[in-house]
């Protein structure tokens, strides 16, 4: 893991952990989510943008060094898309609880397009696509909550 793109791809050694390594990888966003959110719209999306480029190359060497296409140790894309979900969710604990049950429910169960995005998209950007889309529901699952609240 001395690497730099193994490192990323990792998150830091998260994605090492032997139980669940996506959910941990997705925890380790919360704190990433909420420094973000307290920056503001712009610049929260200006990182987010270029963390998912670094993780599309991060995330692509590393399954292509493994020879797998998302290795199960491989949770950038889960961290950087659950930064996302919490830096643009509506303000709350309930929603980050809401943000971070969602977006794993809809990264592990990949519903439609998801699951074929997973399937079909190769290399860093097949990893990365599949759970920006599912950060992508999660976050609409929780303002359509907020909003009947």
């Amino acid at each position: 893991m001395r690497a730099p793109a193994h490192l990323i791809a990792l998150s830091g050694g998260v994605g090492l952990v032997p139980v669940a390594p996506g959910t941990f990888g997705a925890l380790l966003g919360l704190p990433l989510g909420l420094a973000l959110a307290a920056a503001g719209f712009w610049p929260a999306a200006a990182a987010l943008v270029a963390a998912g480029l670094i993780g599309v190359w991060a995330c692509g060497a590393t399954a292509s060094a493994a020879g797998v296409h998302d290795h199960q140790a491989i949770v950038f894309d889960e961290t950087w898309a659950m930064a996302a979900v919490v830096a643009f969710a509506p303000p709350g604990y309930a929603m980050l609880l809401g943000g971070f049950v969602a977006f794993r429910f809809f990264d592990i169960v990949k519903p439609w397009p998801i699951g074929r995005i997973d399937r079909r998209v190769e290399g860093g950007l097949g990893i990365m696509l599949d759970d920006a889309l599912a950060a992508v529901y999660a976050l609409a699952a929780v303002h359509l909550v907020a909003r009947l609240l």
